[in-house]
């Protein structure tokens, strides 16, 4: 469990805190939110959306912990909300999951490769599941906010990490590497899956394997 006030220090963010909050859960859509009283809302831009728009519906839905990257005017009648602001956030989710990731000296898998990746993840978990409270990626998140997401959910009972890592253009893989860190990677396989953003599978084999590096055992076929 963080406070907002160490998250902000760990991000970089500038707070506007109103009260000493907990931070338990990430969220970044205002539709999945369960537990709001231990939530800190990520309001992330995409090509399609942006978070920003639900900053409020989070607030109506009793959350008062956010990060943005906007003028703090925007949001400074929510009386009660701690805001964090901050310049990209989902930079700063990735910061903050791998500072959570480097608290964990435990064996950590890194998946990554054109197919297969959610396959393989549940072949392991189902291999070793009775052996190790393990803690992996749900479902398939391995994007620039799926992989925090899923480094996130390491706890201090978590004896194990299996998590997948993918990208769809040069440059991605460097900044959710970190995140992972694993300590055993496997590459799965290589193919044309996402191949439109790669000048050729070699660029994009080179994009992938920088998941492993430093990483002291590689698996692949």
């Amino acid at each position: 469990m963080y406070t907002i006030s160490e998250i902000a220090q760990i991000i970089g963010g500038e707070l506007h805190e109103k009260f000493n909050s907990p931070i338990k859960r990430l969220e970044t859509d205002s539709r999945s939110i369960t537990f709001p009283e231990e939530t800190l809302f990520f309001a992330i831009k995409s090509r399609r959306n942006d978070g920003h728009d639900y900053v409020e519906e989070a607030y109506r839905n009793q959350v008062r912990n956010f990060v943005i990257e906007c003028d703090y005017n925007r949001f400074s009648h929510l009386s009660d909300a701690n805001i964090i602001c901050i310049k990209n956030s989902v930079e700063a989710l990735q910061k903050l999951t791998i500072h959570h990731r480097n608290k964990y000296n435990i064996p950590i898998i890194g998946i990554t490769g054109s197919n297969g990746k959610t396959i393989v993840k549940e072949w392991i978990y189902q291999l070793l599941q009775k052996e190790y409270k393990i803690t992996r990626s749900p479902r398939s998140y391995n994007s620039q906010i799926g992989v925090p997401f899923s480094v996130w959910k390491l706890d201090s009972e978590s004896q194990l990490g299996v998590f997948e890592a993918g990208i769809s253009q040069v440059g991605e893989m460097e900044k959710i590497a970190p995140v992972v860190r694993p300590t055993i990677g496997i590459f799965t396989n290589l193919g044309e899956a996402h191949q439109e953003n790669f000048s050729s599978l070699k660029e994009k084999c080179s994009e992938k394997i920088k998941l492993f590096k430093d990483c002291p055992v590689i698996l692949f076929n």
